[in-house]
C-alpha cells in the first residue's frame, strides 16, 4: 500500500521558519513528479512547489519564490519542503503528492495520484 507521510507543520510566528519533509512507503519514487500542494480554509487546494523525479528541475508558485526551497532525496524516497520568511498567508494545510504516470514537472493536481493526510502549518501575526 502506498503512503505519504508529512511530518514538520506547526506553529511559528512570521518571519519564523519551518522544515515539512515526507515519506513515501510501498513504492520509490525516484521515477516520478513529486510535490506540494496546501488548502487553506475555504479555499481550493493550490500547488506550492514540485520537483521533477531528479529534483534538479523545479517549479514554485509566485508567492513563496524565494522563500521556500524544494528538495527530493530518491535514495532515501523523501521529499522535504524548507519553508523560510513565513507570512500568515501562508497558513493551510500542506500536503505531500506524488505522480504515478509523470516524471517531469508538474503543478496541476490532477497530474498528482498519492496524496498524504496533510500537516497544518500555522503562522501567527
Amino acid at each position: 500500500q502506498v503512503q505519504l507521510a508529512e511530518s514538520g507543520g506547526g506553529l511559528v510566528p512570521a518571519g519564523g521558519s519551518l522544515r515539512l519533509s515526507c515519506a513515501a512507503s510501498g513504492r520509490t519514487f525516484e521515477n516520478n513528479a513529486m510535490g506540494w500542494f496546501r488548502q487553506a480554509p475555504g479555499k481550493e487546494r493550490e500547488y506550492v512547489a514540485t520537483a521533477d523525479w531528479s529534483g534538479t528541475r523545479l517549479s514554485y508558485t509566485e508567492s513563496v519564490k524565494g522563500r521556500f526551497t524544494i528538495s527530493r532525496d530518491n535514495a532515501k524516497n523523501m521529499l522535504d519542503l524548507q519553508m523560510n520568511s513565513l507570512k500568515p498567508e501562508d497558513t493551510a494545510v500542506y500536503y505531500c503528492a506524488a505522480s504515478r504516470s509523470f516524471s517531469g514537472l508538474r503543478v496541476r493536481k490532477d497530474e498528482f495520484d498519492y496524496w498524504g493526510q496533510g500537516t497544518q502549518v500555522t503562522v501567527s501575526s
